[in-house]
């Protein structure tokens, strides 16, 4: 059940980095509320999984499936530019991450 929390607060983690993006500096409320939304969902997540898995491959994993899915949303649907090195460098942290559930 922590490794289930802990992959969904790293998706809410994505979800407030997103959205902290598009408040432009907390001018824009819907942003802005959904960032409050997400970094609670995700930061909560994250600690209640911490109980079970230990700190550092957590944050990693955390860490790791937001900055995946943040990075595969700008190349979707923020304009950012979009390679195949993005793209194999994206898998590879992936696959980093599904090592770190292998190994632990």
């Amino acid at each position: 059940m922590s490794w289930f929390i802990l992959v969904l607060s790293g998706v809410f983690e994505a979800v407030w980095a997103v959205a902290l993006g598009k408040s432009e500096g907390f001018t824009k409320l819907v942003p802005s509320l959904v960032f409050a939304g997400g970094l609670l969902v995700s930061m909560a997540g994250l600690a209640w999984a911490m109980k079970e898995i230990p700190t550092g491959t957590a944050y990693a994993v955390w860490v790791g499936i937001g900055a995946s899915l943040a990075v595969a949303y700008g190349m979707i649907f923020g304009g950012e530019s979009m390679s195949w090195i993005k793209i194999l460098l994206v898998t590879g942290l992936i696959a980093c991450i599904v090592g770190l559930k292998l190994v632990d």
